[in-house]
């Protein structure tokens, strides 16, 4: 809370020549302490987010485009192309501490207490050549992703220098064309550990992990490394249909998937 009070402090100063005409007095180091110690801030947040194109550029890039971010659900034309999302990311909450210790905390969660719904729409990702030669891949498009987030806890953990995150979501309904493979996913669900065995509230409803993102050590070179790890995260999953040619060759789930001990590293190479 160093800063609030660097900014209380300031703001006193410059009312010093008003105090003595409205007999005000500036608040001494202790008593800003106080006023600004109580507690954290809260953000109340709606938005819709849209994004003509994301590109990552090495030598050839790779192009998402017409990504949509709201609430609702995702839209489509009448030919089944994804045109964007009906509604807004609303009903958020965001409390924001910064602890005694120094560590950052930021707990989501809605102004309802409803799970926040979300729709992502993505209407294409393709791979593209920079030689001039015009070549592209189409890897997919009409990507619609509808679900619900139940929790999301973020700390900056000051001791470790690791940033924290909490997560429980689902997603109950996800559809996307694999183009440069001529298949298409149909109504891809990921839900909690028992949601095929029946159960009922949040561990049938949301999938729930711990992720970890820190400085680490590449074991090919022994440089820096982003390091992500994930302790534990398990889901069911199922998959509506999947298409060839434009028919159906079934449906598959995949039960208490277990994803665990899982550790990521991240570096750049030549």
């Amino acid at each position: 809370m160093k800063g609030l009070k660097k900014i209380a402090l300031a703001t006193a100063v410059a009312a010093a020549p008003f105090a003595a005409q409205a007999d005000l007095k500036a608040l001494d180091d202790t008593t800003m302490g106080n006023v600004t110690g109580q507690a954290g801030v809260t953000i109340e947040l709606e938005t819709e987010v849209s994004i003509g194109e994301f590109r990552y550029t090495d030598e050839g890039y790779l192009a998402v485009n017409d990504i949509s971010i709201g609430g609702g659900s995702v839209e489509r034309d009448a030919n089944g192309a994804v045109t964007g999302v009906s509604g807004m990311l609303d009903d958020l909450l965001i409390d924001i501490d910064v602890e005694a210790d120094g560590d950052a905390v930021i707990d989501v969660h809605s102004i309802s207490g409803a799970p926040i719904d979300f729709a992502v729409a993505v209407g294409s990702v393709s791979l593209n050549a920079t030689d001039g030669s015009g070549d592209s891949t189409l890897l997919a498009s009409n990507i619609g992703i509808e679900g619900n987030i139940g929790l999301l806890n973020i700390r900056v953990d000051t001791a470790t220098d690791d940033l924290i995150m909490n997560v429980g979501f689902n997603v109950t309904d996800m559809d996307m064309d694999v183009d440069f493979r001529g298949v298409n996913v149909r109504d891809l669900t990921v839900m909690g550990a028992q949601f095929y065995e029946g159960g009922t509230g949040a561990p049938a409803m949301f999938a729930f992990a711990t992720v970890t993102v820190g400085k680490g050590t590449s074991a090919a070179t022994g440089g820096d490394a982003l390091e992500i790890s994930i302790p534990s995260f398990v889901a069911d999953i199922g998959v509506g249909a999947v298409e060839i040619g434009g028919e159906s060759i079934g449906s598959f789930r995949v039960d208490n998937l277990a994803v665990t001990n899982t550790t990521m590293k991240v570096y750049g190479h030549q």
